[in-house]
């Protein structure tokens, strides 16, 4: 089963980025959910909403 939040380790292994950039990524992300009324975790994020805005839609894992 999938987790529904990704981390910021796992958002710097996926982008390939340092972990200060991924927290970084994580709270631009969280504002964005902050002003459409969600409730945000911070350090963590939403997958479905990270794979969609970072990646372009695809899902972690796969092919593009």
């Amino acid at each position: 089963m999938t987790r529904q939040f990704v981390t910021a380790k796992e958002v710097a292994e996926i982008m390939g980025v340092s972990e200060g950039k991924a927290y970084g990524v994580i709270r631009e992300l969280n504002a964005q959910l902050k002003n459409q009324g969600y409730i945000t975790i911070s350090g963590k994020v939403n997958r479905t909403f990270f794979e969609e805005k970072c990646l372009y839609g695809a899902k972690v894992g796969e092919a593009g």
